[in-house]
């Protein structure tokens, strides 16, 4: 079944067909930079395909051909981050939509061509895995506009590419080519342009394909392993892989081994 609507004023076009879901950052004429009606948008969508059982892979992209995201529109910031509270209401909402992206359930990847830049970097590296095309620029600015960077976006980019990159990239406020990215561990590989959205649409499917609760018992151990109490987790994550020892999934899985066809898993 495919499912196609507009959220934001039509900034951000979500997507569904079959077990993959799609949010499109949809603001060409700005290098899609993120408005914070986008931010609540793209938090609303999450929940939606979180609360979809039929969704088991979502792809992050930018419409246009110059930009995943350019960044945060600092149009707003006079009007919108102009005073303390202001300041704290834009932060609340905007955090809130990186961490519902960094802790959605089900695998992300991010689609990255063109400029990722600022908040556009953030929202890839709270992706699980980052496919880029050759004509990708990133880095985060903040040290050349004055601006704070919160804890968590630099955990996730410590976490992603380590200390000393990270270093590198928040001191420099550099911006990275596609080989300096993938160099750094930003990325997972590069492909080149005309193959980004098959390559990407090729990867969804494949892990669409698995057993979901396999998968998402994969995620949350990869998220509770990077954290700052992995061992505390431990029992929750043991708790999740009994539970996909005991599934129909993990019986349906071995009897397509057997009868060797391809499996039908059911989240269950």
């Amino acid at each position: 079944m495919k499912t196609e609507y507009a959220l934001a004023d039509g900034k951000l076009l979500i997507r569904s067909e079959g077990a993959v879901g799609q949010i499109t950052f949809n603001r060409p004429d700005r290098l899609n930079a993120m408005s914070l009606d986008m931010w609540d948008g793209l938090a609303l969508a999450l929940k939606e395909f979180a609360d979809n059982d039929d969704i088991r892979a979502v792809i992050l992209s930018g419409a246009g051909e110059r930009a995943f995201v350019s960044g945060a529109d600092i149009s707003e910031f006079d009007e919108m981050r102009a005073t303390e509270a202001g300041i704290r209401n834009y932060n609340d909402r905007y955090e809130g939509a990186d961490a519902a992206l960094y802790n959605f359930p089900k695998p992300t990847i991010a689609q990255i061509h063109g400029f990722c830049v600022g908040g556009g970097m953030a929202i890839a590296l709270s992706c699980d895995i980052r496919i880029c095309s050759e004509t990708t620029r990133m880095g985060i600015p903040a040290a050349k506009l004055g601006l704070g960077y919160g804890y968590a976006g630099v955990r996730r980019l410590t976490d992603v590419a380590g200390p000393a990159v990270a270093s590198e990239v928040l001191f420099s406020a550099q911006m990275f080519d596609a080989a300096g990215a993938l160099s750094r561990g930003l990325v997972n590989r590069v492909v080149p342009e005309a193959d980004l959205a098959s390559e990407v649409a090729a990867l969804a499917d494949r892990i669409a394909a698995n057993a979901p609760l396999t998968v998402e018992a994969a995620k949350a151990a990869i998220q509770a392993a990077t954290g700052p109490d992995p061992e505390s987790h431990a029992d929750h994550i043991d708790a999740l892989a009994m539970a996909c020892s005991t599934s129909a999934d993990y019986a349906e899985g071995r009897a397509a081994f057997a009868e060797k066809r391809t499996p039908v898993f059911r989240r269950k």
